[in-house]
C-alpha cells in the first residue's frame, strides 16, 4: 500500500518538520507523532532518529522511495531525508502505519 497521498496530504493539510535535524527537534521536543524516513536515509541521521523516538515512543515508517522520491511526494524541488508529522490535519497516515 502506497503512502504517497497520505504523506502529502500531512504535509499539505497538517503541519511537519521537513528533513531530518528538523525531526529529530520534533521528536525531542515531544512534538512529533510519526518520523517517515526515505529508505536511503544517511545511516548517522536514521541512527539518530531511531535512538530519540525509542526514547520517546514515536513510530518511524520506512519509505518504500529515496529521498528524491519522497522529497517529490511532498512537493519539494530536493532530496526529503525524513518527515516528522506533528498534526496530520486531514490525512490518516496516523491510521495507515
Amino acid at each position: 500500500m502506497s503512502l504517497n497521498q497520505p504523506i502529502a496530504s500531512a504535509v499539505s493539510t497538517g503541519e511537519c518538520k521537513i528533513g531530518a535535524r528538523s525531526s529529530i527537534d520534533a521528536i525531542k521536543t515531544g512534538k512529533a507523532q510519526l518520523v517517515v524516513v526515505a529508505a536511503n536515509c544517511p545511516r548517522n541521521e536514521l541512527e539518530d532518529i531511531e535512538q530519540f523516538a525509542k526514547l520517546a515512543e514515536i513510530k518511524i515508517h520506512t519509505f518504500e522511495g529515496t529521498s528524491w522520491d519522497l522529497g517529490e511526494t511532498v512537493g519539494k524541488p530536493f532530496m526529503v531525508s525524513a518527515i516528522a508529522v506533528i498534526k496530520p490535519g486531514n490525512s490518516k497516515i496516523l491510521k495507515m502505519v
